[in-house]
């Protein structure tokens, strides 16, 4: 998504506050580590590319489909889209939903990329 009109950016950037943002640099890491990686973007922007392992649970459906992947509401969760905004509000949905361990990743899916090359 290329552009968002403003009420959408002022959600996104509460979201991003209260969520803890993780540093693309260190997700490889927590997914290593057993965190389970959401990419909340639609299908059709998953299937262009993701991080390697992420499940594609798309953020209008988040709250019906999170449980039956990740039951444990104490399970490390990594949520991310193209640039951050929506991995932000995905990751403040699943805390509004009792999920007790969830980041989202700073910058996105962009972000990620650009640290994976830049190695």
């Amino acid at each position: 998504m290329d552009h968002h009109d403003e009420d959408f950016l002022r959600r996104a950037a509460a979201a991003k506050a209260r969520v803890s943002q993780v540093d693309p640099g260190e997700v490889d890491a927590l997914l290593a580590a057993g965190a389970v990686a959401i990419d909340v973007r639609e299908a059709d922007e998953h299937a262009r590319g993701t991080v390697p392992g992420a499940t594609n649970i798309s953020i209008g459906s988040l709250a019906e489909r999170i449980a039956a992947e990740v039951p444990d509401l104490d399970a490390p969760i990594v949520c991310f889209c193209s640039g951050g905004n929506r991995g932000a509000l995905a990751a403040a949905a699943l805390e509004d939903l009792g999920y007790t361990n969830v980041k989202s990743i700073a910058g996105g899916l962009l972000a990620y990329k650009a640290r994976k090359e830049g190695e």
